[in-house]
């Protein structure tokens, strides 16, 4: 049967299943569009809320019950950018010009960080993303389906309310009243239409209630998941 990769890459990839495939050629770019990740035995999770909805606390906490695997985009791509990669030059350019970072590079490290944990990985938390509809149907496509979506969910006022409250005390320029209320709309607008792709596997949780009382929540949600 003919190898699914050159010649190169098979010694690396037959000591290493999940290895980060670089070659270029078609065998091996075939190869790495491949993700061997399997959500019924490695459960895919994805967080989702506003800015303010505290899913970074709950995070936190699902990590230290779990040991899940957390990842976040926007940690992926400052590590790429200290990285001093070619694709990291890429990046630094992007944002330099002030442009948004395509999704394709964005799915790439997300890709990449999860196959390179594959083999050990828990579950895996996907902090933050999809942040907008062509992004989750890119990731089902290129990665695996995922598992659950947990969406912590406040009304407006009560996110306005928390970021308010945290500018006062971190003096952050981006949390004034009318930017929080331009971020929210944004978040909501591309949020809904995310969410409205998964009623089977969505989850909404009250995240206007306590921390202890909202991971709960979330236990509920994620026991069956391991114990699977």
């Amino acid at each position: 049967m003919e190898e699914e990769f050159c010649n190169c890459c098979v010694r690396n990839i037959k000591k290493n299943p999940t290895s980060n495939i670089q070659c270029m050629s078609q065998k091996c770019k075939t190869y790495k569009n491949r993700a061997p990740i399997d959500p019924s035995k490695t459960p895919i999770v994805w967080v989702l809320g506003g800015p303010g909805s505290g899913k970074g606390t709950q995070c936190e906490k699902i990590i230290a019950k779990y040991g899940f695997t957390h990842l976040s985009t926007g940690d992926l791509l400052r590590a790429e950018v200290k990285s001093g990669s070619e694709r990291a030059k890429t990046l630094t350019a992007i944002m330099e010009r002030g442009e948004l970072v395509p999704n394709d590079i964005v799915l790439d490290l997300l890709k990449e960080a999860m196959l390179a944990k594959a083999g050990e990985a828990k579950g895996f938390l996907i902090d933050g993303y999809p942040r907008e509809k062509s992004q989750g149907i890119a990731f089902e496509q290129t990665i695996a389906p995922v598992t659950v979506i947990i969406y912590f969910e406040a009304s407006s006022e009560t996110l306005t309310k928390r970021l308010l409250g945290r500018a006062a005390s971190s003096g952050r320029a981006d949390d004034n009243e009318d930017t929080i209320k331009l971020r929210l709309k944004t978040f909501l607008e591309n949020n809904d239409q995310v969410l409205a792709q998964y009623p089977d596997k969505l989850k909404r949780i009250n995240a206007e209630d306590t921390v202890d009382s909202i991971f709960n929540q979330v236990t509920q949600i994620l026991d069956p998941l391991v114990a699977a």
